[in-house]
């Protein structure tokens, strides 16, 4: 039998996983009487653990929410990833939450075990992380939690917006999911006053409270929220767009492109239609050679005149007898 202390931790362990223990699967797990698990119950209430009890057949005990954090009980997999996470997060993608970040960190690590902290020195001495260009915007961890709330509520949002060219409206929307990509945060929501779906930039919304009326919920105009917003937000930026008909099955080339280069429209059982745009001609016409397969352009004019000084260029790179190029 475990003496009080390391069942108690037993006991806090078992009631920290997202489901009601009745009081005999408790002693069961224990290998105490009933009587006794009540009497732990209630000596983690008094270290200011909440867990309230259900009466009945269906009734048990949980751990609750309380007024202030009690000690975590992290297994060893568990404290390394939040060690790691919390070192991830003093990057600077939200704003706000470096410094604590940094103070939680220092009183993770001054608690880990030995072993647990060589694993995590080790991981970080030995990762190196390629430097970025653009490091991005980064977003208020307060935008944040209002609009996590609002979609888990289901509640209208009105928020100031400045679009990408600088133009400042206010909108009012319904509000979904959020959406991490890179560094940046994208809000999918339903435009109320356009009546249709719109993705906006966190970084890029001041929201106005208080927040509106709940609304009802509306199918996702996708299944992969992801991929729909990636989609529409590489669309939003590209310079150049084209409809291209390509010789292939509509799955087999929805294979061969991420949802960044575009979306693809079935045809027949060996033709689809790609839309595709970049915001240069030159990757445009990468795109387009990564299909594997063949396809018909009309334009835009940049493109053609591209894809013909490509084509005379891989001429010229295979065979000593090429014409020359004429558009140079």
């Amino acid at each position: 039998m475990l003496d009080t202390s390391a069942r108690l931790l037993r006991l806090l362990s078992l009631l920290q996983t997202p489901r009601e223990w009745t009081g005999a699967e408790l002693a069961e797990r224990l290998g105490v009487s009933g009587r006794t698990v009540r009497a732990d119950v209630e000596r983690l209430r008094t270290l200011g653990y909440p867990v309230p009890a259900t009466r009945g057949s269906a009734g048990g005990y949980r751990l609750g929410a309380g007024a202030v954090l009690p000690p975590l009980l992290l297994d060893d997999e568990e404290a390394v990833a939040v060690t790691v996470g919390l070192r991830t997060a003093t990057g600077g993608a939200i704003a706000g939450i470096e410094e604590a970040s940094l103070r939680a960190l220092a009183k993770l690590e001054q608690v880990l075990p030995s072993r647990l902290r060589r694993r995590v020195a080790t991981l970080q001495a030995y990762t190196v992380p390629v430097p970025r260009g653009d490091a991005g915007p980064s977003v208020d961890a307060s935008v944040l939690t209002t609009l996590s709330a609002v979609c888990r509520d289901r509640e209208r949002l009105r928020f100031d917006y400045h679009d990408h060219a600088g133009a400042a409206t206010v909108r009012t929307v319904e509000p979904y999911r959020l959406v991490i990509w890179g560094r940046r945060w994208y809000l999918l929501a339903w435009d109320v006053e356009r009546d249709d779906w719109r993705t906006f930039r966190v970084d890029r919304i001041r929201p106005r409270t208080p927040t509106g009326p709940r609304f009802t919920s509306r199918d996702l105009p996708d299944d992969d929220v992801a991929a729909y917003v990636s989609g529409r937000v590489s669309a939003a930026a590209w310079r150049y767009r084209a409809r291209v008909t390509v010789h292939a099955p509509a799955e087999v080339i929805a294979d061969r492109i991420g949802p960044a280069a575009g979306t693809v429209e079935r045809l027949d059982d060996r033709t689809c239609v790609l839309h595709t745009g970049a915001d240069t001609i030159e990757t445009l016409g990468v795109h387009l050679g990564l299909l594997d397969a063949d396809f018909d352009v009309t334009g835009p004019p940049e493109l053609l005149t591209h894809l013909r000084r490509l084509a005379h260029r891989y001429l010229r790179a295979t065979t000593s007898s090429a014409p020359d190029d004429p558009t140079g």
